[in-house]
C-alpha cells in the first residue's frame, strides 16, 4: 500500500479551502438573517414572478450576489457588515473576504482537470484561472475537457493563482460551444468592465478605439458634429458601412458568401429621447470615446452668445448638462475651451455668482456636479474579445450558415 503524503504547499491551500468552505457558511447564514430581509427578499420575489416560482439554482445565484456585490444604502455590502462585527476573525480571515466583493464572473472553457482543481479559460477576460470547489474534486464530476462552466469565481486569499467557485456553477458540453460563443460575445460587448480584468485587453482597447476614431476623423472630416437627428444617422451609417467595406477589403476570406448591411438596413439607431432633440452633438473624444448629446446646437449657441444666458430654455439645457449623470464633463469642457471670451459671462448668469471665473473654478464645479467620472480610471469604448472566443464565434457562423443553407426553403420566384 503507497500513502501519498501531500505537500506543506498543498496541506496549506486545503486548509485555506476548509476555511473559506466555513466562512462562506457563516456569511450565507448572515445574509439571511432578519437583518437583511428588506432587501433580498425583494429581490427572490421579483426573479420568481407572478407565479412565485423559483428554482434552487436562481436563488442561489441571487443569494450569492447580494452577499458579495449588492450595494447596501451606505455604500457597504454583506460581506463588508460581517467583517466588521466579527472581531473573532484573524487578518488572513479578514484579508480574504473583503477579497470576495470582487469576484470574476465569466463563461470559462474547460482546459483540463488537475488534482482537485480544472484549469479554466475565461472566455471573457482570456485569462486563466486554477479552480477549486469548497466541496472538493466531488463538484467538478461530470465536467470534462472542452465543455464550458458559467460560475463566479472568488480567490483564495495568500494562494496565489488558486480560485474559488462562488455561488452556482452551471455545466454545458462542447456540443453546446455554439450558444456558449453567442453568450460570451453578449456578455463581453455589454459589460466591457469583465473583459477589462485583463490589463492586455484594455491596452488592446485603446489601440483599436484610437484607430477607429482617426477613421472616423478622416471619413467625417473632425472628430465633433452638430446635425440633425436623421443626418446623424445616415452619416453614422455610411461610416459604419465604410469601416465594414475596409475590413473586409484588408480580409476577403470572412466575407465570402455573406452580406454587409446597407444603409436601408441601419446598423445604427438613435435612442428616441435622442432623435426628438433638433440636433444632435457627435463628439469623438481620444478619452471618452464616442458619444452623442441632445440639443448640442443649442448648448453651443449659448456660449457663441452670452447674451441667451438670460433665456430659460438655454439655462434649463445647461442645468440639465451639468445635472445628468449620463452626460460626462467633456461637451462642456469642450465648449468653454472653444469659448474663453464668453464662458465666465454663461456660468455668472446660471450660477448668480459675480465673481465665477471658468480658469479659476471649473474644475471644481465639474468635480463637484460629476464626481462619479473623476472617482473611475478611464476605459476604452471597445471591448477586444480574445483569440479562443473569437475562434468559437467564427465556427459557429459556419456551422449557422450551414444550417441555414440546408434547412430554408427557397420561395417561389426567388433565386
Amino acid at each position: 500500500m503507497t500513502v501519498v503524503v501531500p505537500s506543506e504547499e498543498e496541506a496549506s491551500l486545503r486548509g485555506l479551502i476548509e476555511r473559506c468552505a466555513e466562512l462562506k457558511g457563516e456569511l450565507v447564514e448572515f445574509a439571511q438573517s432578519a437583518r437583511f430581509d428588506r432587501w433580498l427578499t425583494p429581490l427572490l420575489l421579483e426573479a420568481a414572478g407572478p407565479e412565485r416560482r423559483l428554482d434552487e439554482d436562481e436563488a442561489i445565484r441571487i443569494i450569492d450576489h447580494f452577499i458579495l456585490r449588492f450595494p447596501l444604502p451606505d455604500g457597504s455590502t454583506v460581506v463588508d457588515r460581517f467583517v466588521a462585527g466579527r472581531r473573532d476573525l484573524t487578518e488572513a480571515d479578514r484579508a480574504m473576504l473583503l477579497g470576495w466583493r470582487d469576484p470574476v464572473e465569466g463563461i470559462f472553457e474547460v482546459r483540463r482537470k488537475d488534482g482537485d482543481a480544472v484549469v479554466l479559460l475565461n472566455l471573457i477576460d482570456d485569462l486563466e484561472y486554477r479552480t477549486y470547489s469548497n466541496v472538493g474534486r466531488a463538484a467538478f464530476r461530470g465536467v470534462s475537457k472542452g465543455g464550458f462552466l458559467h460560475t463566479c469565481l472568488v480567490p483564495v486569499h495568500s494562494a496565489d493563482g488558486a480560485w474559488l467557485i462562488s455561488g452556482m456553477m452551471s455545466h454545458y458540453p462542447k456540443s453546446n460551444a455554439t450558444e456558449i460563443a453567442r453568450a460570451a460575445l453578449h456578455l463581453a460587448t455589454n459589460h466591457p468592465e469583465l473583459v477589462f480584468r485583463n490589463p492586455e485587453k484594455i491596452e488592446q482597447g485603446w489601440e483599436s478605439m484610437r484607430a477607429d476614431r482617426a477613421a472616423f476623423i478622416r471619413f467625417c472630416g473632425s472628430d465633433e458634429l452638430v446635425l440633425p437627428p436623421a443626418e446623424v444617422e445616415e452619416r453614422l451609417n455610411s461610416y459604419y458601412r465604410h469601416r465594414q467595406e475596409a475590413a473586409v477589403a484588408e480580409r476577403p476570406d470572412r466575407a465570402r458568401g455573406g452580406r454587409l448591411p446597407g444603409i436601408d438596413l441601419p446598423a445604427f439607431e438613435l435612442p428616441q429621447a435622442l432623435a426628438d432633440s433638433d440636433t444632435i452633438g457627435v463628439i469623438y473624444d481620444e478619452v471618452d470615446g464616442l458619444n452623442f448629446y441632445a440639443d448640442y446646437g443649442m448648448l453651443r449657441d449659448l456660449f457663441t452668445d452670452p447674451a441667451l444666458a438670460g433665456r430659460r430654455r438655454h439655462q434649463d439645457l445647461l442645468r440639465v448638462y451639468l445635472r445628468e449623470e449620463s452626460i460626462a464633463p467633456l461637451p462642456i469642457r469642450l465648449l468653454a475651451a472653444a469659448h474663453p471670451e464668453t464662458v465666465d459671462a454663461v456660468f455668472r448668469k446660471l450660477l448668480r455668482k459675480p465673481d465665477f471665473t471658468w480658469s479659476e473654478h471649473g474644475d471644481a464645479l465639474l468635480r463637484r456636479r460629476k464626481p462619479w467620472y473623476y472617482e473611475n480610471e478611464p476605459r476604452p469604448g471597445f471591448s477586444v474579445i480574445g483569440e479562443r472566443l473569437s475562434e468559437l464565434v467564427a465556427a459557429g457562423s459556419r456551422r449557422q450558415k450551414f444550417t441555414r443553407a440546408r434547412r430554408v426553403p427557397r420561395r417561389p420566384g426567388h433565386p
